[in-house]
């Protein structure tokens, strides 16, 4: 047995990666500001922004230390914090600080729109006034802290030299704040602190559901990276052993994994044959026998009995660590996704800014006061501030997703749909995915009636998903198990036991044809029977590829099974297979794919398949997924019918068209409000009722989804 290698110290790497949390990323456009930022900083290599977890991860010279870091992401208009956890959760603060905002607002409104019923009821001179400074004193520290989000955003573009949506809604809501207060110090007639505090609040809501959407999809990789064992025993020369950290693994050293232990490491069976639980990595649900010189993987559960590894790679050199790698990069595609409301940002600003400087100009042109201009310009911000268009996205993937999850689909992420009703390829994994991932006997009916009732006293006793199966097939048909004796489990090679002075036994197949198929070998003294078991179809897969098709959504299988293996599933479906694919083949399989053009929806359940559902334009999985898979899809389906990702396609291009119906009942309003008010003929206060008016006309076409998932 080998020695344990002495190792020198490791040299300085060239570069080294650090991550900071960003909470104030948004938008598409945020990610390129600050990509394309660093990119041009000396020492930077690179970065990658991930804006689920609102986080940015910086290539760069170690000489580079984490303040001058921060100092470079300042310098281009974002605060930033070193983040030494990847777990730490960045983006779930901002949305409980989002809530908070959203609470507080919607509580400060509802208090002054009763105080200003009585101002519209008619009271006067001193009444009036005592109701504005209560009014006042509600709405002041409700500004302050509410509108928090929308001016800090607001400031960071200034600084900078740009723009964005929440500059003309700060300008609005702090104009808004300020004349009011003016007309309240002067004894004025009016004051819109009841429009500046609704107004506050209908954004906050919008921002909220935004928020709430995009912070569904999180941790996959942490969740990756829990399959590993958090350590193994460690054999020396002499034999003697002790627990070792799984950071703290080396190649050359000897770990012991006894029955039901995970690997902390790769390596290479150096002693001892069992059966290795695979399925997290390949989605199949045999266990693999495993013997001296085979190799294995970090992650894998041993099943049967123990086994002597010696360590190839531990840490962040392990297949496993590489899939979390591929799929930490492939989503920074999806980040990048330009969302329909960013698209419209991008434009809403300017023009609004430019609308109100006009009207404020002109009309001092005009001959109109300062005071007068002034409440036009007010006007014009408040009837053309976004609460409509804020609300149009969230709100319709809000019931588009509820309605999605009472049939069984959830939806993290709100982009998700838009990227899911652009797709015109669809990627399917076989086993778990097409199949439904639970071997079936298919030979049973050839055992006699007291073979069978032997059989499942042998399956009863094993945890093996082979035997399992058969458990349950034969307690399906009513089988009486029968009574043997010395019943035990032989490490690597299955149950075995006496019936009636005869040795019995149920285990792995002792001839090749294992290599070839699911099968168990049923021994009863000289007499040999082989027990195959079949992985069925999912009941609807050929009707869902045909559906797809018919949307216009091409198919294909791409499987890490045997090409033999894939013949029946492709007959059956009429669709295209490509076999033998390892993680980096089926994420290169769907790099060529979008590079000719084509927006991919991924649907796959094994963590193999990690990496491709991060990269896909879309992904699904179903709820029998890895956890890591499921965390990496945008939707996971519940239920053994696969039928949802055609429904989930088809209600995602029904949102996408009642977003854009959103977005023309927005621009509409502006088109007749916005005259009416550039003309003199609209009040803040009229502006206010109007704009949360033509939000709840936004919201009441949103609804109609309830009934779009069939």
């Amino acid at each position: 047995m080998a020695t344990q290698p002495v190792f020198a110290e490791a040299p300085v790497p060239d570069s080294i990666e650090s991550l900071f949390a960003v909470p104030a990323l948004h938008c598409a456009g945020c990610i390129a500001k600050i990509e394309h930022g660093l990119a041009k900083v000396p020492g930077i290599e690179g970065a990658r922004v991930n804006m689920t977890a609102r986080r940015v991860a910086i290539r760069h010279d170690p000489a580079l230390s984490p303040p001058d870091l921060k100092a470079a992401i300042a310098a281009i208009g974002f605060d930033a914090e070193p983040l030494a956890d990847p777990g730490v959760d960045v983006a779930a603060a901002e949305n409980r600080a989002l809530i908070r905002a959203l609470a507080v607002s919607g509580f400060a409104a509802m208090n002054i729109m009763l105080l200003s019923v009585s101002i519209w009821s008619g009271a006067d001179g001193a009444t009036r006034q005592m109701f504005h400074w209560l009014s006042a004193l509600i709405a002041l520290p409700t500004v302050a802290y509410a509108g928090q989000p929308f001016f800090r955003s607001a400031f960071a573009a200034l600084r900078q030299g740009r723009t964005n949506m929440d500059v003309p809604i700060s300008i609005g809501v702090l104009l808004t704040t300020g004349m009011s207060l003016y007309e309240t110090l002067t004894g004025g007639h009016h004051a819109w602190f009841d429009g500046a505090v609704m107004l506050i609040f209908f954004l906050l809501a919008g921002r909220c559901l935004d928020s709430m959407m995009r912070g569904r999809a999180r941790a996959g990789v942490a969740a990756l990276l829990k399959q590993t064992a958090p350590g193994a025993m460690v054999l020396d020369a002499q034999g003697a052993s002790r627990w070792v950290r799984a950071d703290a693994l080396r190649p050359g050293m000897h770990m012991l994994a006894a029955a039901g232990e995970r690997l902390a490491a790769d390596g290479r069976v150096v002693d001892g044959s069992s059966g290795l639980d695979i399925a997290f990595l390949t989605g199949e649900s045999a266990p693999v026998c495993v013997s001296p010189g085979d190799g294995v993987q970090a992650g894998a559960l041993n099943v049967d009995g123990p086994i002597i590894v010696e360590v190839t790679a531990a840490g962040p050199d392990t297949v496993i660590a590489d899939i979390a790698r591929l799929m930490e990069e492939a989503a920074q595609g999806k980040s990048r996704y330009v969302r329909i409301a960013d698209r419209a940002a991008r434009l809403y600003a300017p023009c609004v800014h430019l609308l109100a400087a006009l009207s404020f100009a002109g009309w001092m042109i005009a001959g109109a006061g300062v005071h007068q201009a002034l409440l036009i310009a007010v006007a014009v911000l408040l009837i053309t501030c976004p609460c409509a268009l804020g609300l149009a996205v969230p709100a319709a993937q809000i019931v588009a997703c509820g309605a999605l999850m009472k049939r069984g689909v959830l939806v993290k992420d709100g982009s998700a749909l838009e990227r899911l009703a652009e797709v015109d390829q669809a990627v399917f994994d076989k086993t778990g995915t097409l199949t439904l991932g639970r071997p079936t006997p298919r030979d049973i009916d050839r055992l006699e009636a007291q073979d069978k009732g032997i059989v499942l006293a042998l399956a009863r006793g094993s945890r093996h998903p082979l035997s399992i199966a058969l458990r349950q097939a034969l307690e399906a048909e009513g089988v009486t198990p029968a009574r043997l004796e010395d019943v035990r489990e032989q490490p690597g090679e299955g149950m075995s036991g006496r019936f009636a002075g005869e040795t019995v036994s149920l285990g792995r197949p002792r001839s090749l044809i294992s290599l070839f198929d699911l099968a168990s070998e049923y021994r009863r003294g000289p007499t040999v029977t082989l027990l195959r078991f079949a992985d069925a179809p999912r009941p609807d897969a050929v009707e869902t590829l045909a559906d797809l098709n018919a949307m216009g959504v091409a198919t294909l299988i791409a499987s890490g099974d045997r090409p033999e293996a894939l013949e029946a599933i492709a007959r059956a479906t009429g669709t295209t297979a490509i076999g033998h694919l390892r993680p980096q083949d089926k994420l290169a399989l769907i790099g060529r794919l979008k590079a000719a053009g084509h927006r991919v929806l991924m649907v796959g359940d094994g963590l193999n398949d990690g990496p491709a559902l991060a990269a896909g334009h879309a992904s699904m999985a179903p709820a029998s997924a890895s956890d890591a898979s499921q965390l990496a899809a945008d939707a996971v389906f519940l239920g053994d019918r696969l039928a949802p990702v055609t429904m989930a396609v088809r209600t995602a291009r029904r949102s996408v068209a009642v977003v854009k119906q959103n977005f023309a009942l927005a621009i509409g309003y502006n088109i007749f409000a916005v005259p009416l008010a550039i003309m003199g003929h609209v009040t803040p206060l009229v502006a206010a009722i109007a704009m949360s008016t033509s939000s709840l006309v936004v919201i009441a076409n949103a609804l109609r989804l309830k009934g779009a998932a069939r």
